[in-house]
């Protein structure tokens, strides 16, 4: 007995010496690890009240994201992760919690219920904490891809996140109740691109498009127009940067931002200060849609290619330009004031190229129609091969920049580069799109595009919630399917969308008549909205026009920026051919010899300098 004792003591004493060096390893891998505060260049504030502000930066050779989540006023814990639409359930979330006595961190999910798991796979990692007079700081760091099948894989384009805050404490991380948290969702572009800011000119000036002042309304939603102009005689310049304007302490109220140009049809513009929505609003305001800069929430400064900047002022251009600002403002604040705008720098040393904007995608019309009840219906605007023949010049175009646009039933925008029917890359994509976050976005590499190749832009919708057809068109309950791309040297083509052929879409309401009891009218007087509002959408009348727009001709509008179309034959144009298709890309899984176990992480919250108590 005694001889097993003394061997007992000495397995453990030379198991807990490989535990402490072990531990001194890791305190010293996550210490080397662990950013500095001056390290994440973007930030965001999650609520609105500003209680809790995230900021990150992106390592795209690590391939993860360095998360720093500032909690001004620490409770008994809070939530925070990401999921497909902002939902809390079937979300990736890491948790802190206290049961008021000790405090845990760990990486959870939630189920379809909404119930909380602790996840097998320990991918957030905790890099450390600290206090601040400001508030707690916790620094924890994710992998893009884990091939972990309940978390989250983080791509380009929207993330939604979203965030829970504890208000007392729990005994475990099962008895959280999502449903009683007070939380909510913010949504942010994570992986921003890693561009080089190019040298700016010792010539350049500066110019801020700022509301004057106002009180912003104490209702959740409003979108601010004013109205701002020129000096007159205002020679061309280049614009070649902008950057937001954000009233101090109101952060968390100005969702985005956006500066038109007005149409230089027009001698004059009305001056205005109001709601977009307001019956006070001169309809002339409407004809002021030529953006020069957009800005959302979590977005950067936006920068122009060295060799390309966009043209404003001097003959053939507006004197007058339209503010719009969307105030999100869901605790009903009132009497906050703002003088919220964008700065937008630029110069009178005219570079090589003029950018430009051109619209791909589908043409604001009717033809082009989503039933009811749908999860995710697909419609696909194209620029055609015969169009960019024509219209872009032998050396081609670079497209730099992208900003995508739908209505409210958009949930994917996806724009692929095509040549000789083979897809070539994809120029930009969306796949967690949403119509409540768009802003202009640098892509992460420059897309060359030439005579012949073709651009198709496919937007997916969700219309469970609708009970009748949504059309396309202006209107907020119709529909869009836009890819606005910036790019140089600036030509004539301002518009390459096309729609279904409005012949054979009357084929199809006369087939839907022939296999239907009841009858669709279809005289001349019955408007293409109508007739699609009338059509009762069993299997065969979806399917059939699923089908109907996956192989119809179309009506090509290959449009220069005088809204004339380019010369030649558009109406009946067959679509084009994809021969080859783009491989889908698999995502990398990190490698990790060693799984992280799958239980919570102990934290002191007492002290000032907080780290993992031993060494994790």
């Amino acid at each position: 007995l005694k001889v097993d004792l003394k061997e007992t003591k000495e397995v453990a004493s030379m198991y807990f010496t490989m535990v402490a060096a072990f531990l001194v390893i890791l305190v010293v891998a996550l210490q080397g690890s662990v950013p500095r505060g001056t390290d994440f260049p973007y930030k965001v504030p999650l609520d609105p009240q500003g209680l809790l502000e995230l900021s990150w930066n992106v390592s795209y050779p690590e391939q993860a994201v360095h998360f720093q989540l500032l909690i001004r006023e620490l409770r008994f814990g809070l939530l925070f992760g990401m999921s497909d639409r902002g939902e809390f359930e079937n979300a990736d979330l890491v948790v802190l919690w206290s049961d008021g006595h000790n405090s845990y961190f760990g990486d959870a999910w939630s189920d379809a219920k909404g119930q909380l798991h602790m996840d097998s796979q320990q991918d957030y990692q905790l890099l450390g904490a600290r206090r601040a007079p400001e508030g707690l700081y916790l620094l924890f760091r994710r992998a893009f891809s884990t091939c972990d099948p309940k978390d989250y894989l983080i791509e380009d384009g929207t993330v939604h996140l979203i965030y829970g805050i504890l208000e007392k404490p729990v005994r475990s991380l099962q008895a959280i109740n999502i449903s009683a948290l007070h939380g909510g969702l913010q949504r942010v572009q994570l992986l921003k691109p890693n561009i080089s800011i190019p040298q700016l000119p010792s010539d350049m000036k500066t110019m801020e498009i700022t509301a004057p002042d106002v009180v912003i309304p104490s209702q959740e939603t409003t979108y601010w127009c004013y109205m701002a102009e020129l000096p007159e005689g205002f020679p061309k310049h280049h614009i070649i940067m902008y950057e937001p304007v954000v009233t101090a302490g109101n952060e968390a109220l100005v969702h985005h931002m956006e500066v038109f140009q007005c149409t230089a049809e027009f001698d004059t513009f009305p001056h205005y200060n109001g709601p977009c929505d307001s019956k006070m609003k001169p309809d002339r305001l409407n004809y002021c849609r030529h953006v020069l800069a957009a800005w959302a929430m979590g977005a950067q400064a936006f920068y122009y290619p060295e060799e390309a900047g966009l043209a404003f002022g001097g003959p053939g251009s507006s004197r007058y330009l339209r503010l719009e600002i969307h105030y999100h403002n869901p605790l009903v604040f009132k009497g906050r004031r703002d003088s919220s705008g964008i700065r937008l720098y630029y110069t009178a040393t005219l570079r090589p190229y003029d950018a430009g904007i051109m619209e791909l995608g589908l043409v604001y019309s009717p033809v082009m129609a989503i039933p009811p009840g749908e999860d995710s219906f697909i419609l696909t605007g194209y620029c055609t091969d015969k169009c960019t023949q024509l219209a872009l010049p032998a050396a081609g175009i670079r497209i730099f920049a992208s900003q995508l646009h739908t209505h409210l039933a958009g949930r994917k925008v996806v724009t692929v580069l095509s040549r000789d029917g083979r897809e070539q890359q994809v120029v930009n994509a969306d796949t967690h799109y949403s119509p409540h976050f768009q802003e202009i976005r640098m892509l992460k590499e420059v897309v060359a595009v030439f005579p012949g190749d073709e651009l198709i832009t496919t937007c997916t919708y969700n219309t469970e919630d609708r009970s009748r057809a949504t059309v396309g068109g202006f209107g907020i309950l119709e529909e869009m399917c836009v890819n606005y791309v910036h790019y140089y040297p600036q030509t004539q083509l301002e518009l390459c969308k096309s729609a279904v052929d409005p012949g054979y879409l009357h084929r199809y309401f006369s087939l839907v008549n022939r296999f239907n009891d009841e009858e669709i009218c279809m005289c001349p007087q019955v408007s293409v909205p109508q007739q699609f509002y009338s059509i009762p959408w069993n299997t065969f009348n979806r399917d059939v026009l699923k089908s109907l727009y996956s192989f119809a001709p179309i009506s090509m509008h290959c449009n220069k920026s005088s809204a004339v179309r380019f010369p030649g034959e558009w109406e009946k144009q067959p679509l084009p051919s994809i021969t080859e298709r783009l491989r889908e890309r698999v995502p990398r899984c990190p490698g990790s010899p060693e799984p992280h176990p799958a239980a919570p992480i102990p934290l002191d919250l007492g002290g000032k300098e907080l780290v993992c108590p031993q060494g994790n």
